[in-house]
């Protein structure tokens, strides 16, 4: 059977982003870290990094092999939360040496893009009420990190 991973590319500080990854979700763990014994295009024997981990259900790869393509917005993690709490906890664990943007994105201090996103706001955006759905999605729109109340409170009008 195939097995699918995600691969990212640090310029450093590698293993310290996957401690913090694997210490924020549950059922994250450092699978292994080793370095390339061999001379590399991006340095000697030994200096090139590689990890596997996962993040919740999901397989990574990293290398941390110095500068090549930074982190953008075509590659992020979501992270779907079920209450307020774990949306904080994240939120400010992440954005710490980051930057904060709107609809429950950020940056975190190496670049990588994370959406924390409340499970909620799913069901209140499909809901079949197009007038409900529509005030929930304006409401998102407006918000940076999100509020599980205040996408209830557009959900039921009172915004």
């Amino acid at each position: 059977m195939m097995k699918v991973k995600q691969h990212l590319w640090f310029e450093k500080d590698m293993e310290a982003a996957i401690s913090l990854y694997t210490s924020l979700i549950p059922g994250s763990k450092l699978e292994w870290t080793s370095t390339i014994p061999a001379e590399t295009p991006s340095g000697p024997s030994g200096s090139v990094k590689l990890a596997e981990f996962t993040i919740g259900d999901q397989r990574y790869m990293a290398i941390e092999a110095g500068p090549l393509d930074p982190f953008n917005h075509s590659f992020s993690i979501i992270v779907e939360c079920d209450d307020q709490e774990q949306i904080d906890q994240l939120w400010d664990a992440l954005k710490e040496g980051g930057s904060v943007e709107q609809c429950g994105w950020l940056r975190d201090r190496w670049g990588l893009s994370w959406q924390i996103t409340p499970k909620r706001l799913g069901e209140l955006m499909s809901d079949p009420d197009p007038a409900k759905a529509k005030r929930v999605t304006e409401a998102m729109l407006k918000m940076v990190k999100f509020d599980i109340a205040g996408l209830e409170a557009a959900a039921e009008g009172e915004v």
